[in-house]
């Protein structure tokens, strides 16, 4: 799943961290949505450089405001990025990724999967995005691996596990337990 030049960067960087004896920044809560087509297609954005992750292909989404639950801020969030109004009915629990303690940015993010509404088409957010596309996971997964389409582990992840869905109704009616996140380890 990860090139081999990520690796090698995040293994040195675990390695660069171990060594230095410093501690780990704070996760910052964060939720994003997959919103997925009836075909199964998925929207992604590509992250202005200046940003987190800028560069990378990814999930809308973003920070948790105080007091707000990951669901309430992944709709606020899809609103806010793309115009597209969910109602926090139709969010599947999918992942909860917590970013490895190495990184000098940490986020504990809640990944949801939510069915596109009928008659709502997603807008690229100019203010955090350069570029926007509907996309199969398998083709997406496809571009990554030719240095089209760079992203990070959970996105990745994500991606290959819709791949081995046949319908959108499948994937839907997985249901996961997304209390205690899962933190890579290199």
């Amino acid at each position: 799943m990860l090139d081999d030049a990520l690796f090698k960067r995040l293994t040195d960087q675990a390695r660069e961290f171990r060594e230095s004896g410093r501690e780990p920044a704070v996760p910052r809560r964060a939720a994003t949505v997959v919103l997925l087509r009836p075909d199964r297609s998925v929207f992604l954005i590509r992250r202005l450089r200046g940003m987190a992750f800028g560069g990378m292909w990814a999930f809308p989404g973003g920070a948790l405001e105080p007091d707000e639950t990951p669901v309430d801020a992944a709709v606020r969030e899809v609103f806010e990025e793309t115009g597209v109004t969910l109602p926090a009915s139709s969010l599947v629990p999918w992942h909860r990724w917590l970013t490895p303690v190495f990184e000098p940015r940490r986020f504990d993010t809640w990944f949801y999967l939510a069915p596109l509404p009928e008659g709502q088409e997603p807008q690229l957010p100019s203010a955090e995005a350069d570029q926007a596309r509907w996309i199969s996971p398998a083709r997406a997964l496809e571009e990554h691996s030719t240095g089209g389409l760079p992203m990070l582990p959970p996105t990745l992840m994500t991606l290959t596990e819709l791949s081995t869905f046949d319908s959108l109704e499948q994937i839907l009616a997985v249901t996961r337990d997304v209390s205690s996140p899962f933190m890579p380890e290199f």
